[in-house]
């Protein structure tokens, strides 16, 4: 039995892949290592898990079929933990056919690969809080309709959610859509709020805030996040005559105003931000808000870290990794 983490090098692989290792598991591992921010980061992150005698690491891009399919080969995945795919709202207005390769052909090549593959369990795969798009009603639950995306991220990952649900339709697939809320903690991501403030505020720079502060952010723990992960991940859906597709958001159930999080991390780092103020982002919403029901039901998940906790044990991560 091996569980396969697409996406290994990023944020929330590594932290999935670290956890099952952690528990035995035995975890295949891949990442193109693009360099849509620094390559280096994503090398110390698996340098994090090349530890393990469990862990194997193949370089690979999932939008090449024949590629992928060969990296594969010599394992018996029972267990697809499908999180790879070019990430950021903003990049998606400036690199487009990116997304379409990583998170659509990317997508169809995982679910060929299950498709094609007996030893297939279950499916998860990363879907995202932005397809909920302009929806004013909060909080954001499964039900609610999710077709007028306002980026191209959104739409890509919609694509992923109908594709999965055809595939389990037609194929009998168990899948697990996770419709991510703001993930944040050590080892994150330096495009996402949190790092670029963290970075500016130790350099005594400005830090940009969007809409002028009135944003709210579901912020949620990675440790929250991976817990709801594997739990969804190791109790598929069943096959009663319906397609086995589940989607769940996966977020923190407590939405934070902006200029809370930036209250809490100036106390963390011990240094007022100098706010410049700025207009909403093309693409951007103003809040986010996860009714987390659905998954609490279904495999127990109750996030247990506030941004009071999380917030400074990202700021303690940053400043031994950046030496600052």
């Amino acid at each position: 039995m091996a569980y396969l983490v697409t996406g290994v090098a990023g944020f929330i692989g590594m932290h999935v892949a670290a956890r099952l290792l952690a528990r035995g598991e035995t975890v295949v591992g891949i990442d193109n290592l693009n360099d849509y921010y620094a390559v280096q980061l994503k090398h110390d992150r698996l340098a994090e898990l090349s530890g393990h005698t469990n862990f194997t690491f193949a370089q690979v891009e999932i939008a090449d079929a024949a590629a992928l399919n060969a990296a594969l080969a010599p394992h018996r995945i029972t267990h697809v933990i499908h999180l790879a795919a070019q990430a950021g709202v903003r990049y998606s207005l400036i690199n487009p056919h990116a997304y379409i390769q990583s998170n659509v052909v990317g997508q169809l090549n995982l679910l060929e690969h299950a498709r094609h593959n007996d030893a297939i369990v279950s499916m998860s795969y990363a879907s995202s809080s932005s397809v909920y798009g302009g929806n004013t009603k909060l909080p954001f639950a499964e039900g609610d309709r999710v077709d007028s995306p306002v980026s191209l991220y959104a739409a890509t990952k919609k694509t992923d959610e109908l594709m999965g649900h055809t595939y389990a339709h037609l194929y009998r697939i168990p899948l697990i859509g996770l419709r991510f809320f703001t993930v944040y903690g050590p080892w994150g991501r330096p495009d996402m709020a949190l790092w670029l403030f963290t970075k500016a505020i130790l350099a005594g720079e400005p830090i940009a805030v969007f809409n002028h502060g009135d944003m709210q952010r579901d912020f949620t723990y990675i440790d929250d996040i991976v817990t709801g992960v594997i739990a969804a991940t190791d109790a598929p859906p069943q096959d009663n005559g319906t397609p086995p597709h589940r989607v769940y958001n996966i977020g923190n159930n407590n939405p934070e105003p902006l200029l809370r999080m930036i209250d809490v991390l100036e106390d963390a780092i011990g240094t007022k931000a100098v706010r410049r103020l700025e207009p909403m982002q093309p693409g951007d919403v103003p809040a986010t808000y996860a009714d987390i029901t659905a998954i609490a039901r279904d495999h127990g998940f109750a996030p247990t870290t506030p941004i009071e906790t999380g917030i400074p044990r990202f700021v303690d991560w940053y400043r031994g990794y950046h030496k600052v």
